[in-house]
């Protein structure tokens, strides 16, 4: 078991590295590990799945060779990978660095993930029983900090233990899955009975939302809203709680749009000449002789194919091996190409509004220091990427402050709001429902709203006239 204390009073940082897919993440996660004996942890949805080097765009065998490596192929591709898997493994891997005073370096394009990582969540959500890990990896599948965790505490059917703040036990309900039958209405009624602070701030129309609300309630006894509370009340926010390793920083790789998009047309032709399209033909062969297998029905909404690869192409590879060499196969290997290079454009734009909106523009959360690193030019890169980076690095293992300042000190318009913190307003006059505090303004200032109240208010004359002419 990993002592904390020791760790924490280690100077060996957190390094985390972000950036948009195709800025350069590996390359110097890679250098650095390289410069100041650190091990890498990937932190990307896709490649924990074993094979498919292609689609999630791997690091090479010899790149591996080059540093440590971990969480890559973990898991088989047939299988379902959580967030939480995902964290239970990489935390005790982190521990394990920083009480050797390695440095881990935790690279990868799925935000989510390396937030599993850096704050403690208190609320973790029903999942599905854990997946069974590669057992020649290197991982554990449990946790040894023994921090404070909602689901640590209610983890199993049977446990009598109090709660933290040594309240009684609380009994669990069991939830009744036959309302995710029901109507985006009825489950929002029925979380309005016991969860109405939750309630108020979800759109009736946001099911997977109202759902998970009502599975909390059910599994922890308690309300979302409750819960989320204790998760601010313990120093975090509406998006998760405190910081788990204080010592972090983070670097944030920036290249300028038009460079990046060629990059990336660039990135994706390059897949299809290393053989993309086969990797993923092999791949659905293999998942339909085990579905056939299996008689289970094909679901293509879980798991790997959730990865940006394999839904533009879709189309053609569900086709009959005799039509791909058609007319129409070609035209929808076309299609697919032409889409997945829009889609990889569209998450890297998302990639960057994520760290503006949750880490450069949050007050209300305990954010690392975020460094800004410009990959543009990559003829610069050493001067621009590389040895800032180093430099930085380099303080932060003295115990000093580096020359460059963070990118989220100082930062202007912030952002404090978050779906725990909207409250939904009713237009009744045109009958609709609005979270986003701005929505409902402009909807209060917009025409079609001004065209509403006018019609109901010449409605309403219209029946005072006629309620005055039957009493003549």
């Amino acid at each position: 078991m990993v002592d904390r204390n020791k760790v924490e009073m280690s100077r060996v940082p957190i390094l985390v590295i972000l950036g948009a897919t195709g800025s350069g993440k590996s390359r110097l996660a890679i250098e650095l590990a390289r410069r100041f004996t650190g091990e890498i942890i990937s932190a990307d949805s896709m490649q924990v799945y074993k094979s498919l080097d292609i689609i999630t765009a791997k690091v090479t065998p010899a790149e591996r060779q080059m540093a440590p490596h971990h969480m890559l192929d973990v898991v088989d591709p047939l299988n379902n990978f959580s967030v939480i898997d995902f964290r239970d493994m990489s935390l005790p891997i982190i521990d394990k660095l920083l009480a050797r005073r390695k440095l881990p370096i935790v690279v990868g394009g799925t935000n989510y993930y390396i937030e599993s990582l850096l704050w403690e969540i208190l609320i973790d959500y029903p999942k599905d029983p854990p997946v069974q890990a590669d057992s020649s990896a290197p991982i554990e599948n449990r946790r040894s900090d023994g921090r404070y965790n909602v689901r640590d505490i209610r983890q199993n059917d049977d446990d009598d233990s109090d709660d933290d703040d040594g309240a009684a036990p609380v009994k669990k309900l069991k939830f009744d899955a036959r309302l995710c039958d029901e109507s985006n209405e009825v489950l929002h009624r029925r979380l309005m009975e016991v969860d109405p602070a939750m309630a108020r701030k979800l759109h009736p129309n946001n099911r997977r939302k109202v759902i998970r609300s009502l599975e909390v309630f059910h599994q922890f006894g308690k309300t979302h809203s409750e819960l989320l509370e204790a998760q601010r009340a313990a120093g975090g926010c509406g998006l998760g709680g405190p910081l788990r390793y204080p010592n972090t920083i983070i670097l944030w790789l920036r290249c300028n749009n038009k460079v990046l998009g060629k990059r990336l047309d660039n990135r994706v032709d390059g897949m299809l000449e290393a053989g993309l399209v086969q990797e993923l033909l092999d791949f659905h062969r293999r998942y339909n002789e085990h579905r056939i297998k299996t008689n289970t029905s094909p679901d293509y909404t879980k798991g790997i194919f959730q990865s940006i690869g394999f839904k533009e192409f879709h189309a053609y590879l569900t086709l009959p091996e005799e039509e791909r060499a058609s007319e129409k196969g070609k035209k929808l290997l076309q299609q697919g190409v032409d889409y997945l290079k829009l889609v990889t454009k569209r998450y890297a734009k998302r990639q960057e509004q994520w760290v503006m909106n949750r880490l450069i523009r949050r007050s209300d959360r305990q954010v690392p220091p975020v460094y800004s690193l410009d990959c543009t030019d990559v003829t610069k890169w050493d001067c621009c990427v590389l040895e800032p980076a180093a430099a930085i690095v380099s303080a932060i293992l003295r115990g000093e402050k580096p020359e460059q300042r963070p990118l989220n000190e100082n930062i202007e318009n912030q952002k404090i709001t978050d779906s725990s913190t909207n409250i939904y307003n009713y237009c009744e006059v045109c009958n609709r429902i609005f979270i986003e505090e701005d929505q409902w303004q402009a909807h209060l200032k917009g025409a079609k709203h001004m065209r509403m109240l006018k019609k109901k208010k010449k409605e309403a004359e219209n029946t005072q006239k006629s309620k005055k002419m039957t009493n003549l």
